[in-house]
């Protein structure tokens, strides 16, 4: 436990680009494959975030396929090795679960003027 504490007081919040609710985003992920290792990129919006410091986790949603698909991210894992925001969102959500109802144009999330 006190490894915990010393990694969420170290400076590893300057690594996480601010993530926001309603983001669109580009999660790349380790994926080991026997002993190979890939990247594979999983792109989506940001439906809830939930915990805080380095227990932080979040939940990207994307469609694929006329299927959605629901990923939870910790923020700090070593299996996340990069995160990059495509376009911010502009919700007045804490949390998008609505969107799992919605289907085409419906779901979509504006995008924020900045």
């Amino acid at each position: 436990m006190d490894a915990l504490k010393l990694i969420s007081n170290s400076s590893l919040k300057s690594e996480v680009p601010v993530l926001n609710i309603g983001d669109t985003v580009k999660v790349h992920v380790r994926i080991a494959e026997g002993d190979k290792s890939r990247i594979q990129v999983f792109e989506g919006t940001i439906i809830a975030k939930k915990h805080g410091g380095i227990h932080e986790t979040f939940t990207v949603r994307r469609v694929a396929h006329g299927c959605g698909i629901e990923r939870v991210f910790p923020v700090h894992s070593p299996v996340v090795e990069k995160i990059e925001v495509v376009r911010a969102g502009r919700v007045r959500r804490a949390k998008l679960y609505y969107l799992r109802d919605r289907v085409g144009k419906a779901a979509k999330v504006k995008e924020a003027i900045k």
